[in-house]
């Protein structure tokens, strides 16, 4: 499982042009699902995400997380984290889950950050999205479960 988190000033998902998933400050998660991913990872990413210090202290270092910052996460499932470009220009999507071991996964891990006490808004699992995202910092870490 792998997680590309992204502070935001704001962060919205749109499928066929209308907004589904829109947040204000907070973090955007791009998250992909690997074939050897499992409850238990999605579980503790999603904890370390909700504990990660990314956000500034009144002396400009990093020392809050979004739980402590009152900000929200923007989840969207992201297939082509899993690619591998080892062998070539043409990315191989072959360590992905299926769709049928991604799409439960990708919810429990949404569930977890709520139950983290993160408000969460989602992309729509398995569509074409486009992502609108206001980058504060800008701040991009990835996270691998």
């Amino acid at each position: 499982m792998r997680a590309v988190i992204q502070r935001v000033a704001t962060a919205r998902v749109l499928v066929d042009g209308r907004s589904v998933g829109e947040i204000g400050p907070g973090l955007c998660v791009l998250l992909g699902v690997a074939q050897e991913d499992d409850e238990d990872k999605a579980r503790r990413l999603a904890g370390r995400i909700a504990r990660l210090r990314i956000f500034e202290n009144e002396e400009g270092k990093f020392d809050r997380s979004v739980l402590e910052a009152g900000g929200a996460a923007l989840v969207v499932s992201q297939l082509t984290l899993i690619a591998d470009t080892s062998k070539g220009n043409r990315p191989s999507l072959s360590h992905a889950g299926s769709p049928e071991q991604a799409e439960p996964l990708y919810n429990l891990f949404c569930e977890a950050l709520e139950d983290e006490n993160v408000p969460v808004a989602r992309g729509v699992f398995g569509t074409r999205m486009v992502l609108e995202i206001a980058n504060d910092g800008p701040v991009t870490i990835i996270l691998d479960a």
